[in-house]
Order: structure tokens, then sequence, then C-alpha cells
């Protein structure tokens, strides 16, 4: 039993018997609890004096609850009426209360909402409810939230499972059922979790071991759910058996006939080959990396055969929808477009159009983030030659490169919201599943960066049922990141806040991306610290990645050290024009409104004032530092002093 004051300072509550009429009111939640009862409830056997004591605790809590109420003012929190005393903070000030009424809205919410309001409850909890009481109504009270916590992470497992995150469900639902093992939705909801994420015999397995847990340990069967489960699971794993065995069977046969009909100095080889790798760079982490280093060797040896038309289908072909505006292998994708460029050079107008345009889009994707380059001009280029051609694979390839362009300045989210709405229709009007993915990726970012998170929460959960349907794991690390920095845009507490992005930074640590990954955990904790005026830490060992110029002065600002802070303010270099450029420049902002320099206000107030109206750094879909106008105002305002 503990209480905080409004800026999260802890209130002494004096000693256990204090602590008891408290809890005991929290209990009755509102509702007056007569003295007597009072008495009968805390001292198992009352003695004389009893009841003035309660009043003496009484008037002690409200001391400490309402320490600036004036003398002979009417209590606001733990009130007197009739014959007894009734606690009347807002319902949202008491954890327990509060837990209830989350869980209980998300009982009725649709999925992605009450898997957002059900992480939220369950951060909250901190430990066993009334720790330290045993009396009777404090067991009951505690057996209650209990069931209820339970109930919780039983219901935010089923919200994945309809959102299409199966996998996820499985860890947090295999450890429940070892620690509940008598709960059988819970075990009926880790058997559907692993046969939905493709697991289909440990799914088996789990029903067994449920059915033989409740027959020796309880002598019961298993209930109709978990009997029914499992026979619809029987009836379909014979045909999910055959159909891969079909398939694998299928894909050896197809293989031989292509070794056996297709020379092996075929440029034919080369294009399947691409198309290979486009395929195995969306179904995970290894297949991304393999995809990666196989790409550039493709192309050395469309090259060396001197044919521009199969080079440039063979550089233009790997139409990987991109949707972080940072490469994961700079010298690479450097590489790639000086190879995309000498096919432009060399092929002349004998090229094809399809494949001018395609060569145009790679160049624009794959010169995200460098300043100076024709990424622009070629995504431009590259989309009007897809309109003309009215080919909707090559116009959604070429839109990618408009979006990886669209960040030349600060307040751009609307303008990559069309473009994701339209990579949206092209996909689903012509089966482009993964940009259509892509197009929801794209929404939802933009959605965090104009603070609308009912239409975010949306196209998550559009792109995860997507995901889930085309077998695109990877996407799954988008929308988590998205749901980690919803619940700080939202308000969430911060170590609630902190855990979501230190399971996305997890999940993120085997997605094979590190264009993404590098420095990006340290920044979101950076910028929700600064956002919410948190001590930002001196942890010089942070590996910060690329972000560490915008946050070295703000550390050594933290560490005291205001001298090197301005040094290295002034050598901080302007924000990549990415989807963190808002973010950066706040960061640098609030470090040159605490050293006074001028200059760099100005630059900062320049750059940020046409996000005026966005979330900065939301855009990026995985972290904010609060709204842009918060900081142009504290700029106004240190501007303003002499």
């Amino acid at each position: 039993m503990t209480a905080w004051d409004d800026v999260g300072t802890p209130i002494d509550l004096k000693g256990p018997k204090h602590r008891a009429v408290l809890a005991r009111l929290v209990v009755a939640r509102g509702r007056v609890v007569p003295v007597d009862r009072l008495v009968d409830d805390l001292w198992p056997e009352p003695a004389a004096g009893t009841v003035s004591a309660v009043r003496t605790f009484v008037a002690a809590l409200r001391r400490a609850l309402e320490p600036h109420r004036p003398p002979r003012q009417p209590a606001r929190l733990l009130v007197t009426e009739g014959p007894g005393y009734a606690l009347r903070p807002p319902p949202d000030s008491v954890d327990a209360w509060r837990f209830g009424d989350t869980v209980a809205a998300a009982a009725t919410a649709a999925p992605h909402v009450a898997l957002d309001l059900l992480d939220r409850a369950l951060g909250w909890w901190r430990g066993p409810a009334y720790a330290g009481f045993d009396e009777p109504w404090a067991r009951v009270e505690r057996s209650r939230l209990d069931q209820l916590r339970l109930d919780a992470v039983e219901q935010r497992a089923a919200a994945l499972l309809e959102l299409g995150r199966a996998a996820e469900a499985v860890p947090d639902l295999d450890a429940h059922v070892a620690g509940h093992p008598w709960r059988e939705e819970a075990w009926r909801l880790l058997a559907l979790a692993l046969y939905r994420a493709g697991r289909q015999g440990d799914a088996l397995a789990v029903l067994r071991r449920a059915r033989d847990l409740l027959s020796e340990q309880l002598g019961v069967d298993p209930g109709p759910r978990l009997r029914q489960l499992e026979a619809d699971m029987l009836r379909q794993s014979g045909q999910v058996e055959e159909r891969t065995a079909g398939a694998h069977r299928l894909w050896a046969q197809a293989a031989a006939a292509y070794d056996r009909a297709v020379p092996v100095s075929s440029g034919s080889r080369l294009e399947s080959t691409v198309g290979l790798l486009r395929s195995l760079a969306v179904t995970g982490a290894g297949g991304l990396e393999a995809a990666r280093r196989q790409r550039m060797t493709a192309i050395v040896v469309a090259e060396q055969l001197a044919d521009p038309e199969l080079t440039g289908q063979v550089i233009g072909g790997y139409d990987v929808p991109a949707i972080w505006p940072r490469s994961d292998d700079p010298a690479q994708a450097a590489q790639i477009v000086a190879a995309a460029e000498r096919a432009l050079a060399t092929a002349g107008p004998g090229l094809s159009d399809a494949t001018r345009a395609r060569l145009l889009a790679t160049v624009a994707v794959e010169s995200r983030g460098v300043g100076g380059s024709r990424g622009p001009q070629a995504a431009r280029e590259a989309e009007r030659i897809a309109r003309q051609l009215g080919d909707p694979g090559l116009l959604a390839f070429a839109l990618n490169g408009v979006f990886m362009q669209t960040f030349h300045r600060a307040g751009l989210a609307s303008e990559r919201d069309g473009i994701g709405a339209e990579l949206v229709a092209v996909g689903a009007r012509h089966g482009l599943a993964s940009y259509e993915i892509l197009g929801h990726l794209v929404r939802m970012q933009a959605s965090g960066a104009l603070a609308d998170f009912a239409a975010g929460d949306a196209h998550a959960c559009a792109a995860d049922r997507l995901a889930q349907r085309h077998d695109r794991p990877l996407v799954g690390v988008f929308t988590r990141w998205y749901r980690a920095l919803r619940l700080a845009a939202t308000g969430s507490a911060a170590a609630t806040v902190e855990a979501a992005y230190r399971d996305a930074a997890a999940l993120l640590a085997t997605a094979g991306m590190p264009g993404v990954e590098r420095g990006l955990l340290p920044l979101a904790l950076l910028c929700l610290r600064v956002w919410r005026d948190d001590p930002v830490g001196v942890d010089d060992d942070t590996d910060r990645g690329p972000y560490g110029p915008w946050a070295r002065p703000l550390v050594l600002l933290a560490a005291g050290r205001a001298a090197d802070a301005a040094t290295a303010l002034r050598q901080t270099p302007e924000p990549p024009r990415d989807l963190l450029f808002e973010a950066l420049w706040c960061l640098t902002a609030r470090a040159a409104i605490a050293l006074g320099d001028r200059t760099v206000m100005r630059r900062a107030r320049s750059a940020l004032a046409p996000a005026a109206g966005e979330l900065a750094g939301a855009g990026s879909g995985m972290l904010t530092v609060g709204p842009v106008a918060h900081h142009l105002d504290h700029l106004d305002a240190a501007l303003r002093r002499r």
C-alpha cells in the first residue's frame, strides 16, 4: 500500500495501521465503511479506545494525503459520511481501480484497442495486491485481482491471435500455463497459438499434456472447448501434412526441370535468380541477409554479359519494398546506384521504358538518406514512365522510390500519407501484397506523425493481417515499435513505455536490419525522457549508433559538463533528411536552449516550423519526442529572453 503526490513524490503513510485503514477504504471503492466495521476488520480483538484510534489514524492520513488543505476546510479525498469514512479520489488515480476498469473495457474493444489497453493494464502490475495484509477482506480482494490479472493475460493472447500475431503470443502463454496449469483456457490459447504459428505438432503435444494433467491430477476430462480444438486439429493435420509434402515434391521437380531445360549460360537464369532473391528477402531475417549478400553478385555477373537490357532487368528486378530511409548496407547501396547509372548511360535509347523506369526507381530507393543525390529526380521520372505504361507493379516500385525521397523538409507526413494510400489501393487492386503492406506501414507512420492513432491502429492491424496471410514476418517488427510509440504518445507510464521499447528492440535485434536497429533503442529512450523532462542519464558506454552526435550534448549536460556540451553542440551536424529529421532537431533545440546558443536555436526553429502540427519523430513509427509545437514554444520563449 503506497501513495504518491501529483508530481510522483512518495507520501509518508505513517505506520502499518494507517496503511491498513487506507487499504480497507480502497477495497470499498468509494463506498462508506462504518467505523465499527473498520474496527472489526482491522483488530482481531478490539480493545477499549479502538474507535478513537481509528479517528486518529484517519486524521493523520488526511494530513498526509492533503497537506495543503486549510484548517477547518472539509477533506476532499478521505471524507466523513454518515457513520464512517470513504475514500473519494479520481477513479484513475488508484491503480487497482484503474486496472479493473481497463481490463473490463478491453473485453468489449476491437482487438488492436484491446491489446493496447491490456498492455497498459498489465504494465501497472507491481506484485501481489495488498501485500502485507492477511485479514479476510484483503485475501478476498487479492484473490479477485489475481484472477482478473490471469484473465487479462489470456485476453491479451486472444487479441494477438485475432490480429494474426500468433507467434508473439506463444512465450507468454507458455509461462502462463506453467504457473497456472489448471486454467483450461490458457491451454487452449497456447495450443491455438502454436497451431496458427505453423507448429502443429507442438500444438497437439500441448493438448495431450493438458489432457494428461487434468486426468492424473484432478481426475477430470478436458472441457468441451479443449476437446473440440483437439478434434479440429487432428482432422486438419493430415491435410496440412499432405499439402506440405506435395509442395516440397513440386519444388524439387520444378527445380530439376529448370536445370535440365535452361542452359547454364542463359541470361534467363540470372533473371530467375533475382526473382528468387526478391521472394527470399521477405521471408525473414535469414532470408533478407542472404538475399542482400547475393544481390550484388548477380549484378556483377549480369554486367559481365554486356547485355544492357538484361543488366537493367537484373538490377531493377529486385523491387523489394523498403520502409526505412537508412540503408542496411550503405556501401552496397552506393555500388547498386553506380551500377544502375552505368546501365542507364550505356544502354542509350535502345533500353525499354519499363527497364529504364525500374533502374530509375532503384536509384531512388537505394540513394535514400544520401544528400545531394539525384534520387528525387530519378523518383519523379520513374513515376512518370510507370504511369504512362499503366504497369501497376512498376508504379508501386516507383512510388516506393518517391516515398524514399519525400523527406526534403520537415512536415511532410500528409504527403507521405497520400503516397501510402495509393500504394494500398494499387496493391489491393492488383494482388501486390508486399506493396499493399508497405502502403499500410507508410500510412501507419504518417498517422503517428499526425497524432491520428485511430487511423494508425487500423493500418497497423491491416499490415499484421496481410503479413500473417502472406508469410511476411518482418512486418511485425515495425508494428511492434509503432505500438510502443503509441504508448509513449498517449501518456502511458514511463516504465511501461520503456518496457515496450525494449521488447520491440529485442524483436528488431534478430530481424537482420542493422540500418534500422543500430542506436534506435537508446534514441527512443532519450526522446521519451527529454519530452517528459526526466533525467537523461550519463552512460557514456551506450552505443548510440548514427544518432550519437545529436544525443551527445544532452548527455554531457546531464553529466554537468556544460563546456564540453557547448563544444559538442557546435560540432553537431544538420540531421539527415529522413523519418527522424524532426526528432533530432528537437534534441538539438533542447541542448541549444539549455546552453543559450541562439544561433543554433534560430536554425532549429527554422527547420522545425513546417512541422508545427506534427509529433516530432512519430513519423518514423518508432519513437517521439513530443509535439513539435511544444519545442517551438520553448525556442520562442528562449529567443525572447536577453
